[in-house]
């Protein structure tokens, strides 16, 4: 009996007639992040545990529900849940905390978390996201909220509202976290069971659970923006300035919190209404204590994370545009084993100059052929057979318009080709030469 094989839930595959759309978000993410000094790292998919349990914390959810661990003999790894901790470890281990400061990251990576799939939250889910290690200026997190601010310009998306807060320093979260067990106290037993736990351990993360009935119950909980200490206040006051010379407008949201110790100060997310409950794109902030909690010195660091399969939902929501997805320049179609060599010469050529020619390889008819080129929507066809082998020359054919030009089979073809074929794509890239597209940086 036949084995009936699908992938694995909470997973997706990415087809040919939609990788384009990735493209599109992965070249503009990749742009805009070097045109901000930023530069590509690449990690392991997995870590040691410990990584994990000292950087996102073993009481949160994260650690103790949806991590995908596995041991090998003697050693535990874990499939890496989020960006942050891997690349902050790779910046350690690998010395560039040592190097001149800021250390400026960014990275694009599949993450893994154990939940319940549903639109844009998945078990195997992707990442664009970028760490800056070494300022303590809040220069530093407009810095961060403008980057993304313009990849999202950039990619079209729009009713997307920055809610920033502070969440303070050590030294003043002490004292509202005293407040908040104060208020929560007395509605103790109404807590769900995580609440509870969250009570004595992680008191913060009571604002942030999902419950309805622990939501009502915060909506009245003192704002942490009431205790912050005179360096943290001044620290808010001035990245909110920084953010309005940049032009980028923001909602003050006491709500946005991080439950670990060594998230300070600014906190952020971009959010939009537009794709459901799960509606924030992108998430951020600074941790300054995570490096020295990693084994590092005292180095201020922030950053964010966007989840590409939300950016998507809500690219198609919106409508916007994509990069053109690459498709066939030329196909020839072939008559006879001499055509069929000749060709082959010919597509050598053509690769080399960095186009994508094809040909036959199904040993079909003409008719079949054509039916085939007009089917992956090559821009060129030409048929080859004894008589333009004989003729030394061949008729190109642009498909759109239906228009042909006889062309010679020698050497120069390729360049000739070339001559017919640019003239079109200066006008496809004039017509497409958007806003979104602009800054590519690409010769036209």
């Amino acid at each position: 009996m036949a084995m009936n094989i699908k992938r694995p839930n909470g997973t997706e595959d990415v087809l040919p007639k939609d990788v384009y759309k990735w493209h599109t978000i992965e070249k503009i993410a990749r742009e805009t992040a070097e045109s901000f000094g930023f530069s590509e790292i690449r990690i392991p998919t997995f870590e040691n545990t410990d990584l994990f349990l000292r950087s996102v914390g073993e009481t949160t959810d994260v650690v103790q529900k949806e991590m995908y661990t596995v041991k090998a003999k003697e050693t535990e790894f874990t499939l890496r849940p989020e960006g942050t901790a891997g690349t902050i470890r790779a910046l350690l281990q690998n010395g560039l905390l040592n190097e001149a400061l800021p250390q400026k990251v960014f990275y694009m990576l599949s993450c893994f978390r154990h939940e319940r799939p549903q639109a844009g939250r998945l078990r195997e889910f992707h990442q664009f996201g970028l760490e800056m290690a070494g300022s303590a200026s809040p220069a530093a997190d407009a810095e961060v909220i403008s980057l993304a601010s313009t990849l999202l310009s950039r990619l079209g998306l729009k009713n997307v509202e920055l809610h920033i807060n502070s969440i303070g320093c050590p030294s003043c979260r002490a004292k509202y976290h005293e407040a908040l067990r104060a208020y929560f106290e007395p509605h103790l037993e109404e807590l769900c069971d995580t609440c509870k736990e969250r009570f004595v351990k992680n008191p913060m993360r009571l604002l942030d659970c999902k419950s309805p009935i622990c939501k009502e119950m915060g909506k009245d909980a003192p704002v942490i923006l009431d205790y912050l200490c005179d360096e943290c206040k001044d620290h808010f006051e001035i990245f909110k300035k920084h953010l309005e010379t940049f032009g980028i407008d923001y909602v003050i949201d006491p709500k946005i919190v991080r439950g670990l110790d060594y998230y300070t100060k600014t906190v952020f997310e971009f959010i939009t209404n537009e794709i459901g409950a799960q509606g924030t794109v992108c998430a951020g902030g600074r941790y300054d204590g995570l490096i020295e909690q990693l084994g590092g010195q005292h180095i201020p660091a922030l950053g964010f994370a966007m989840g590409i399969e939300r950016i998507l939902l809500l690219m198609e929501k919106l409508g916007c545009d994509y990069l053109t997805p690459k498709k066939c320049d030329i196909y020839f179609a072939t008559m006879g084993d001499a055509a069929l060599a000749k060709v082959m010469e010919l597509v050598k050529g053509l690769r080399e100059y960095g186009y994508c020619a094809e040909y036959d390889l199904m040993g079909r008819g003409v008719k079949a052929q054509m039916k085939y080129a007009n089917k992956i929507g090559a821009a060129y066809t030409m048929v080859i057979g004894d008589n333009e082998l004989n003729e030394g020359r061949a008729r190109l054919k642009e498909m759109e318009t239906g228009h042909e030009k006889e062309l010679k089979l020698d050497d120069k073809f390729t360049a000739n080709f070339e001559n017919e074929y640019f003239n079109k794509v200066l006008d496809v890239m004039d017509a497409e030469n958007s806003s979104m597209f602009a800054f590519t940086g690409e010769d036209k």
